[in-house]
């Protein structure tokens, strides 16, 4: 079955980077959308950058757009996301997320990403 493990997250100053990754597995479709979420407390899980793997398309939410770079390594299985000039507001638990044998419209669809990982916390102060 698809999996999805998440690494990288940790304390940082704000202005500071770094850097998460996702690595997949499970499954050999090379249409897939693979996407990063995150859930602040008492806030809503919003998708702050997503992928889709056949075709390199990219999404950006406005709250991470200019500061943050979604790549992935199709060979790898795995999806990075560089967060750059960190702010506070960037606090929050950060999820990978998949859309397995997907079309591209999926992935604009947050009720489409059907597979998730366990989180990696960001902490900005």
């Amino acid at each position: 079955h698809v999996q999805l493990v998440e690494s990288g997250g940790g304390s940082v100053q704000a202005g500071g980077s770094l850097r998460l990754s996702c690595a997949a597995s499970g499954y050999t479709s090379s249409r897939n959308c693979l996407a990063w979420f995150r859930q602040a407390p008492g806030k809503e899980r919003e998708a702050v950058a997503v992928i889709y793997t056949r075709g390199d398309s990219k999404y950006y939410s406005d709250s991470v757009n200019g500061r943050s770079t979604i790549s992935q390594d199709s060979a790898k299985k795995t999806v990075d996301l560089q967060m750059n000039s960190l702010k506070p507001e960037d606090t929050a638990m950060y999820y990978c997320a998949a859309v397995i044998s997907a079309i591209p419209s999926h992935c604009e669809l947050r009720t489409a990403f059907s597979v998730w990982g366990r989180g990696t916390q960001v902490t900005v102060s």
